[in-house]
């Protein structure tokens, strides 16, 4: 690295044509990807640096944010602004849930969530 240079955001394309940022940049700046959603019945696979459980009110806007799984919420995975990596329907039943891995039913789809690191 040049002195006095700052590092660039590195950006790569995957196989579905997104963005994604460099792994050695995000490992650079302490932002690996901490966590795996997989989806069951297709193996559709995603990767954040952090998940939040989101909470709607009754007409369906959002009401708050929570780090734990509860039935009725969403999960969103980072990053958290109009470019997020991926967001679940409504959870309907909690299959399991241990420390580093929760399985879970949505409204659609079978997931499980595994905390990488």
């Amino acid at each position: 690295m040049i002195t006095g240079a700052q590092p660039k955001v590195l950006l790569n394309m995957d196989e579905n044509g997104n963005l994604i940022m460099d792994e050695n940049f995000l490992e650079l700046m302490g932002k690996g990807k901490n966590y795996k959603l997989v989806r069951e019945h297709d193996n559709l696979t995603n990767y954040s640096t952090d998940v939040m459980w989101i909470e709607w009110d009754e007409d369906g806007h959002f009401k708050a944010k929570h780090d734990t799984i509860e039935i009725g919420r969403s999960l969103i995975m980072s990053p958290f602004n109009e470019t997020f990596t991926w967001q679940t329907t409504d959870v309907t039943e909690i299959i399991d849930n241990s420390e580093n891995f929760i399985k879970f039913k949505t409204k659609n789809s079978v997931y499980t969530l595994t905390k990488e690191k």
